[in-house]
């Protein structure tokens, strides 16, 4: 492993790690693995890990959540309207109504043209596609998605949307053969490799597409309600669970991020902390070394068990002083506590050769289904 193995880490990865990437790096096929500062034990392949192969792919190094990543949004004339209880209060209630964290009514969920015309490569990920695909999109998931206010250091107001493409990325994997224990590999340029490869393709473009629309809706009503104009040339969407084939080193690779953004020179990207701590946007240095990767956000110190074990309501309120979130819910966000996570300063200053800062946002009101 150690002639493969590359590693940005700022805390010690541990055992259990250790022998994941391990298996991984057993596989021949398997050229480089570049470990980022969030990395985190899964199933298979470790969250956090950049997997660069030479002939094939392996959809668990993609993950289920396939184009789960971040998208951005600045509003304009921004004057702490959110430092009020009854706004926040209102925020929180529209945007239980605009995105909701399961799926829409089948009464009024559809898809964008653009995913209708795309065909996926089977009949039964067609039917997934009408059926959970449609009244999926836009709407949040759980676990560790979430929409968020932030203010930067100017004290603008920005919108952070984190989703990924829902049921349909997952049953995506699981047709292709991920998620069944061993790490299975798809020849490619074989018929297999290149039918995942139209699958996972499609459900990049559902997972940025669902970000955007979320993006659309939150942005009109809080026009509407607050007076706050969204300035949309402000903008992106950055990704962290795909594979594409990129050149490094002289040599043509797939390159397999599974919880890690691209950071090309110049490169946007959005790597978020915990719900009680600060995100970053950032700028790729376009590192040879890490296969031009970073990190996708602070990354879990305590499994979702550990963590829901370990911290009290009571903790969890405390953590988040001075952050708004519903209360009601927070017996099931204990598992996202702030403490759950590394430190992101801490992830923050072991990548500085991979991306520059661009700006330092702190969290106001965080919107999440637990």
């Amino acid at each position: 492993m150690k002639n493969k193995l590359r590693k940005w880490l700022g805390t010690p990865m541990g055992k259990e790690i250790e022998r994941a990437l391990e298996r991984v790096a057993r596989i021949e096929d398997v050229a480089i693995i570049a470990a980022m500062p969030d990395l985190h034990f899964a199933n298979a392949v470790c969250v956090g890990a950049v997997v660069a192969t030479r002939t094939m792919i392996f959809p668990d190094a993609v993950g289920g959540d396939i184009g789960c990543g971040m998208a951005a949004l600045r509003f304009e004339d921004y004057c702490d309207e959110l430092a009020e209880p009854a706004v926040a209060s209102k925020l929180f209630q529209l945007l239980k109504e605009l995105v909701p964290i399961a799926k829409h009514s089948s009464r009024v969920a559809s898809l964008p043209g653009d995913l209708l015309a795309s065909e996926l490569s089977a009949p039964v990920l067609e039917a997934k596609k009408h059926s959970v695909g449609r009244v999926q999109f836009a709407s949040l998931g759980r676990g560790n998605h979430f929409v968020e206010f932030q203010r930067d250091g100017e004290g603008e107001l920005w919108l952070m949307v984190h989703s990924g493409s829902r049921g349909i990325g997952q049953g995506i994997r699981e047709y292709h053969g991920g998620g069944k224990g061993a790490l299975r590999g798809i020849v490619a340029e074989s018929d297999d490799g290149q039918a995942y490869l139209q699958d996972m393709s499609w459900a990049l473009l559902y997972a940025r597409e669902s970000r955007r629309r979320m993006a659309l809706e939150i942005a009109r009503c809080v026009e509407q309600s607050l007076g706050l104009r969204p300035c949309w040339p402000s903008y992106f969407d950055c990704q962290h669970n795909f594979v594409r084939q990129e050149e490094h080193e002289g040599e043509r690779y797939w390159v397999h991020r599974k919880g890690a953004i691209s950071a090309q020179e110049g490169e946007s990207g959005i790597i978020p902390g915990s719900m009680g701590s600060a995100s970053y946007h950032v700028s790729g240095r376009g590192n040879a070394e890490s296969l031009c990767s970073a990190s996708h956000g602070a990354g879990r110190c305590k499994s979702r068990t550990e963590a829901f074990g370990s911290t009290s309501v009571e903790r969890l309120v405390k953590e988040m002083k001075g952050v708004w979130f519903d209360r009601r819910i927070a017996n099931r966000l204990r598992d996202e506590a702030p403490s759950a996570y590394k430190d992101i300063s801490v992830v923050m200053r072991a990548q500085r050769e991979l991306v520059r800062i661009v700006r330092k946002l702190q969290p106001i009101l965080v919107y999440k289904g637990g």
